[in-house]
């Protein structure tokens, strides 16, 4: 029987993450330590900081302070993020947080 859940490991120690989950530990503490309203982020607001991290990713690979295999792989993985609207699921912290 294949688990539900993957440990992930942080400087605090290890912690049960969802298996099919896009976050680590320091997500899973969110949720665990700091529910607040039961709201997650709105899905404007996550897209908005996707298209942010996106456009940083470009802009410090046009200043080369940061690799084209990073660069690219942030760019890949942002817009993956942003083509299926059902992946904001995977931005569960509390809004108030």
């Amino acid at each position: 029987m294949a688990s539900q859940f993957r440990t992930e490991r942080d400087s605090m120690g290890e912690v049960p993450v969802p298996a099919d989950a896009l976050y680590g530990a320091q997500t899973q503490r969110a949720i665990d330590n700091f529910s607040i309203s039961g709201q997650p982020m709105p899905e404007r607001f996550v897209r908005a900081l996707l298209t942010l991290k996106r456009a940083t990713a470009e802009a410090n690979l046009s200043l080369e302070t940061l690799d084209s295999g990073r660069a690219t792989a942030i760019v890949k993985a942002v817009d993956q993020l942003l083509s299926d609207p059902a992946l904001v699921s995977h931005f569960p912290v509390d809004i108030f947080q």
